[in-house]
């Protein structure tokens, strides 16, 4: 699968993922109600849209080795995405299949790259050099910014 029909799928499984958890998906027949209020609240634009950068990561350069430092370094990934998460500055986060070496993706509610670089730069995988990111700017719908929500609402 090329880079952009990846990048593609995972915004389509994104959106069918918010609209399913949030259980506020329309009839087919029922025209949603504009809430300005919802909209403001995700940063929406006139057509429900908004600005995001979304992050692959990839293999990096230097693997650490198995052990007490490639756990250490692991543990520091999963607390900064979680505190990401907590200050509204990471919309989703998850692992990949490794296929040509993509390993995970982050998707953050900001305007440009240089934005997205500083937050990733603050993540051990990536200092390490375990892993690379690239970036890519996104417009996408403003829905996205319900799953953080959604997702502490379905997790045990």
């Amino acid at each position: 699968m090329g880079s952009r029909s990846a990048t593609l799928t995972l915004a389509a499984m994104a959106l069918l993922a918010t609209a399913w958890a949030s259980g506020q998906t329309p009839a087919p027949a029922a025209k949603p109600v504009y809430d300005a209020e919802l909209a403001r609240k995700v940063g929406a634009d006139d057509r429900g849209m908004r600005k995001f950068v979304l992050v692959i990561l990839k293999t990096g350069p230097t693997r650490v080795p198995a052990g007490k430092e490639r756990d250490e370094m692991f543990k520091g990934h999963f607390a900064n995405i979680s505190r990401l998460a907590d200050e509204g500055k990471l919309v989703l986060a998850g692992p990949m299949d490794g296929q040509e070496g993509w390993r995970g993706l982050f998707l953050f509610p900001v305007g440009d790259i240089e934005a997205a670089k500083q937050l990733v730069a603050t993540d051990p995988v990536i200092s390490k050099g375990e892993m690379v990111a690239e970036y890519h700017a996104f417009y996408g719908s403003a829905a996205l910014m319900l799953i953080p929500d959604a997702h502490a609402r379905i997790m045990k």
